[in-house]
């Protein structure tokens, strides 16, 4: 039988890590798409005339299994320990991000959480004011919401003339100073100081005229925190680092 040449180095059959990473990666984006590609770079000509019940399709078959379940491990552990990818839905972080952008966001920075625990594995560094961060809605905690983290626990927050107050005094950060907040719901009201508990922070959107943030419904435990968003990778134009 001859060897097809372009197949040499990472040849069906053979513990190509490259092949199975890049499929893994793959799978971050979509696992629609990453099981076609998987199946298509196996379905080679050859493949196609080989019936699947001989000793050769059987052979076949057995390493699509071990692509697909290879790369599917790889993605979940990269997507909950590593890295994951998001898209922005809405304007309430504009302009720092608009819809349709595409981001990672970096779960080594403050470390992930062990699935179904509310432990963290310790990260690099701890959430700083003024990080975008990803975190789970608190109040229905079946969706994902991305906010400028604004205070922490023990902190007090006011919203005066537009411009933050952090225990009486306005935040210097220029991330946040250069913004204007509006004063709405129960925790942002005209007037109102609000301590936030401990354990939890105070997020808002720097689109504050249309963010559904902390001003409305509270705090953010830190336990729902899922990760730092870091860089913008699509579309091709606004690829850079999330500031």
């Amino acid at each position: 039988m001859t060897e097809d040449p372009s197949k040499t180095i990472c040849a069906a059959g053979s513990d190509c890590w490259i092949d199975k990473v890049w499929s893994a990666v793959t799978l971050l984006f979509g696992y629609p798409f990453a099981v076609i590609q998987i199946l298509t770079e196996k379905m080679s000509p050859r493949t196609l005339k080989t019936d699947l019940l001989s000793p050769e399709g059987k052979r076949l078959a057995r390493e699509w299994g071990d692509s697909l379940i290879v790369a599917f491990l790889l993605a979940m552990v990269i997507r909950t320990f590593l890295f994951q990818p998001f898209k922005i839905p809405s304007g309430s972080m504009r302009m720092t991000l608009v819809e349709g952008d595409r981001l990672f966001v970096n779960k080594l920075q403050y470390g992930p959480l062990v699935p179904f625990t509310h432990y963290r594995i310790p990260g690099f560094t701890r959430p700083q004011r003024g990080d975008v961060i990803v975190f789970r809605y608190p109040v229905t905690r079946d969706k994902d919401f991305i906010k400028r983290l604004i205070a922490f626990g023990g902190e007090s927050v006011e919203i005066k003339d537009g411009t933050i107050y952090i225990n009486g005094d306005p935040v210097e950060d220029p991330r946040i100073k250069g913004r204007t907040y509006y004063n709405a719901g129960p925790y942002g009201a005209l007037g109102r100081k609000v301590t936030v508990p401990e354990g939890h922070f105070f997020v808002l959107g720097d689109n504050s005229a249309s963010s559904h943030d902390s001003r409305y419904w509270g705090f953010v435990p830190e336990y729902l925190l899922i990760g730092k968003a870091e860089s913008l990778f699509w579309p091709a134009r606004r690829i850079g680092w999330i500031k």
